[in-house]
Parts: structure tokens; C-alpha cells; sequence
């Protein structure tokens, strides 16, 4: 018996491992089905409209369609290569990816620290709640505010400036192009910074509390506690974040970026890449053009995410 009861084992494994794709779906068929609407979802709006890629190789007409439209090649990338925009363009989208991610990719990281040292719960509440919800006002309402907040026309900064007697007439803000990088980045911080501290505040209520405990036991400061403990643990979920804001390093932003550089002088400043496409694509109607430019970005930002996925996967931690 003793003998028999491993080849019953094994038999068993052999028909479970030899299920079909099919029968393991209808096991799993109450899971299944909460899958399929976002798989759907996918398929619909991001993989079907891939479709329309071959535009960026054709001089594309809406009246003849993709089969009648002639093929060109990579003749609109050399365009834009070759246009007198790339070089202002490029520059503004990596100068402002970079500072958003050099200033607001630490920022939620530096809140949630914060926020776990605080021992009032009222207070620690009060201020999650004033931090989140800029989050879900949408870019039109937050333009507005900045716009209100920055007018020369009882502007609450120019009023306090003014006050204080460290200027002598109202400024001008929104049409200073070497402002604008910063009312841009300040402005995505704050709007952000406490939504996105919701995932650092929840991998930092998974750390053991010992350990802090022991740490403290043996003398170690809340600074060295942070930097041993706190940031160690949780290190996987930084470089995950980590990985695809690299991968959306020329993704500078379209709302924010249109809505605050609305003032054609900020145009030299704030003209990235999905601005260019915006006014070259749809308003001035060069669909092959665009689309062009936005393929270049695309494939750009994959590089730069498998690049990054590359790096980080020495650490032990990466996407894929």
C-alpha cells in the first residue's frame, strides 16, 4: 500500500496537468467574468485603434480611406526631424518630464513619511483629505484657481506681494516664459501629491511594527529608522513606480500644459509633444503628420521602459 498510494498521487496530478484550457475556464468562470469587460476595454480602444498607425506611412485623405491613400514611407518623420519645432519641442518635453519626475516622483514619497510619523489621527486625516482631493478636481477647475490666484487683477499673490512691499505693481505671471516651468511643476505637485501618496502610506502599514520596536530599543533615531526600515521596505514599490514614469518621460502632459500655456508668448516654453500633435494633427488638419509624431513618441517610451524594466531587474524588482 505503501507503494500504491505515490502512482494514485501521480495519476492524479497527470489529469489535472493535463486539463483542458477550456474546462480550467469553466471552473473559473465567476472570476473569468470579471476580467472579460477589461480585457474587452483594452482590446476596443487601445489594440483596434493601432489600426490607424498606417496613417504615419501614408499621405492619408479621409475621402479615399486607408486602402486608396498613397504610401510615402518615413517621409513625415523626416519632416519632423527636419522641421524648425523639433528641437524647441524635444527640449520642452524633456526639460518638464524630468523636473516632474525629479520633483514630483519624491514628493508623495516624502508626504507618506510624514504623514506615518504623525500620532494624531484627527490631524493626520484632516490632512490626507486636503491632499487628496485636488486630485479629483479636473484640470479646467485647477487652471482656474492658478489663473485666479496668479491675476493681475486682484490676484491673491500679487495682493500679498504688493502688501508686503516686495513689488511695486502687479506681475504678470502666466506670460513670463521662465516662470512657467515652475507655476507648471508646482501646480501638478500639489494637485497630485496626496493621491499618489495613497500606495507608499499602504506598503508602509504592511512593515512589521517590531521592527521598528527593536530599532528603537537600540537607540536608532526616526531619521534612522526612515532610512533603515522604512525606506528599505518600501524600496520594490518605488522602483515599480519608478519604471513606468520613466516610461512616460515624454509624456510632459496635454490638460495642464494647454490650459496654463494658453498665452501664445509661452509657446516657446510650453510647446511639447502633445501640444504639437494637438495643433499640427487636428487643428490644422495634417492627420499623417501627427500621428508620425505620436508614433515616434510611442516607440521612444517603450524603449525607455524596457531599458528601465532592464535596470531595475538586476535589484530583483521590475515588471516584467
Amino acid at each position: 500500500m505503501a507503494q500504491v498510494q505515490p502512482e494514485l498521487d501521480t495519476g492524479v496530478e497527470v489529469r489535472t496537468s493535463q486539463r483542458s484550457p477550456f474546462r480550467r475556464f469553466l471552473q473559473q468562470i465567476d472570476l473569468q467574468m470579471m476580467v472579460i469587460p477589461g480585457i474587452l476595454l483594452i482590446i476596443i480602444f487601445s489594440y483596434i485603434p493601432m489600426y490607424g498607425v498606417l496613417m504615419a506611412f501614408q499621405d492619408y485623405s479621409i475621402f479615399k480611406g486607408f486602402a486608396a491613400s498613397p504610401w510615402v514611407g518615413l517621409k513625415h518623420f523626416e519632416m519632423f526631424f527636419n522641421s524648425p519645432e523639433f528641437v524647441s519641442v524635444m527640449r520642452n518635453t524633456l526639460v518638464i518630464s524630468l523636473l516632474k519626475l525629479c520633483i514630483g516622483f519624491p514628493a508623495p514619497i516624502i508626504l507618506a513619511l510624514m504623514l506615518n510619523e504623525v500620532r494624531h489621527m484627527l490631524f493626520k486625516r484632516v490632512v490626507q483629505t486636503i491632499t487628496y482631493l485636488p486630485h479629483f478636481m479636473s484640470w479646467v477647475i485647477v487652471a482656474g484657481i492658478v489663473m485666479s490666484l496668479l491675476s493681475t487683477d486682484n490676484g491673491s499673490v500679487n495682493i500679498l506681494l504688493e502688501n508686503l512691499n516686495l513689488v511695486d505693481e502687479p506681475i504678470n505671471f502666466l506670460s513670463i516664459p521662465k516662470l512657467f516651468w515652475s507655476i507648471l511643476v508646482t501646480t501638478n505637485v500639489w494637485k497630485e501629491i496626496g493621491f499618489g501618496s495613497i500606495v507608499y502610506m499602504a506598503a508602509i502599514a504592511g512593515i512589521d511594527p517590531h521592527m521598528y520596536e527593536a530599532a528603537s530599543m537600540d537607540g536608532a533615531s526616526k531619521f534612522k529608522q526612515i532610512y533603515l526600515i522604512t525606506l528599505p521596505s518600501i524600496m520594490p514599490v518605488v522602483i515599480i513606480f519608478m519604471i513606468l514614469a520613466i516610461g512616460n518621460l515624454l509624456n510632459a502632459g496635454f490638460e495642464d500644459i494647454l490650459l496654463l500655456g494658453v498665452n501664445p508668448v509661452l509657446r516657446e516654453v510650453s510647446d511639447v509633444i502633445e501640444t504639437y500633435v494637438y495643433r499640427i494633427g487636428i487643428q490644422n488638419s495634417r492627420y499623417s503628420y501627427a500621428t508620425a509624431v505620436g508614433l515616434f513618441k510611442a516607440v521612444i517610451s517603450v524603449g525607455l521602459l524596457t531599458i528601465a524594466n532592464y535596470l531595475a531587474r538586476r535589484s530583483g524588482n521590475s515588471l516584467w
